[in-house]
């Protein structure tokens, strides 16, 4: 009886195996594709910001006597001269769109003998559109000066202030972070000047207009909202 019951035992085993020869393999799971890779789009850049800065360029500028009596004669005059100062202002952006306002202060190298101007400032409006570090803007407002002028011949010069107008344009662009550079270009019309006959001689005053074209650069630092 022992004999039996080994012998179907080792019948089980020996089948066992033979069964488990002809089952197929175990299933091996498919690779797991590598996550594809997603680049991050870089910020667009935001001008919105209150920012200082500093500025430097060169004026050309003309005035001319409307009386051709006086000592000098009656020019064109040249008032050309350097001109170097500091940047206030501010900026708001609206999607590609941005406007803000600017204020200046320049001193300035300008004319000689006869007609002068030792600084410059101006007050105006921006208005742009930014293609992302890039911003394209147009400029205009008001433009105080300072003049002196005077006949020659030991005539004083005459000190007044001039309050004029401008328009310009410019660009500006990201060098750094927070930090930009702009080119820009202002057309200035000062008005007319009185030259009273203390400084010009004759009986009465004489009208000085003057006129500038002023070419800058600056660089400025903003300070975000």
């Amino acid at each position: 009886m022992k004999r039996i019951w080994i012998a179907g035992a080792f019948a089980l085993a020996v089948g066992g195996r033979a069964i488990a020869a002809d089952l197929p393999p175990p299933a091996v799971p498919p690779p797991i594709p590598p996550a594809n890779y997603v680049s991050t789009p870089a910020p667009v850049y935001n001008w919105s910001g209150i920012y200082l800065g500093i500025n430097g360029g060169y004026a050309v500028g003309q005035s001319f006597f409307s009386d051709p009596a006086i000592f000098q004669g009656d020019g064109p005059f040249g008032m050309d001269g350097f001109q170097a100062g500091g940047t206030i202002g501010a900026n708001y952006q609206w999607d590609h769109f941005v406007a803000g306002i600017e204020g200046d202060g320049d001193w300035a190298h300008q004319g000689g003998s006869v007609s002068q101007s030792h600084w410059l400032a101006t007050l105006r409006g921006r208005a742009g559109y930014a293609f992302d570090r890039l911003l394209l803007y147009a400029t205009g407002g008001a433009a105080p000066a300072n003049r002196q002028i005077t006949a020659g011949g030991g005539y004083p010069f005459s000190t007044t202030t001039q309050i004029g107008w401008t328009v310009g344009a410019g660009v500006e662009g990201v060098l750094w972070q927070n930090w930009t550079a702009k080119v820009e270009y202002f057309y200035i019309d000062l008005g007319s000047q009185t030259c009273p006959p203390t400084s010009c001689g004759g009986a009465v005053a004489i009208s000085v207009p003057l006129t500038e074209n002023v070419v800058r650069a600056g660089i400025n630092y903003r300070f975000n909202f």
